[in-house]
């Protein structure tokens, strides 16, 4: 994988994770670099339970990423908004 591979991919795995921010009520704190690390996790997570399925771009399946992404991102404003509501 090249520097603009790994590039596309980043921004590719970035914009899936926007998209799947807007999908889920809650959102992660953070800009482009959280959404990019949502974005390659999730991708992870959707292809490893949904597999290659739908189109692809920058090798990113986009259906598999959205849908890990928004799982990813769920959980993670589930867990901050456990965090936030406990006072010390």
């Amino acid at each position: 994988m090249g520097i603009l591979s790994f590039i596309l991919f980043l921004i590719v795995a970035s914009v899936c994770a926007f998209l799947a921010e807007r999908l889920v009520p809650n959102s992660v704190p953070g800009g482009f670099l959280t959404s990019a690390i949502v974005g390659i996790i999730g991708a992870w997570i959707g292809g490893s339970l949904i597999g290659h399925v739908g189109p692809d771009f920058a090798d990113v399946a986009l259906v598999p990423c959205i849908l890990g992404s928004a799982i990813l991102v769920f959980l993670l404003s589930f867990c901050s908004r456990g965090f936030r509501g406990r006072s010390a």
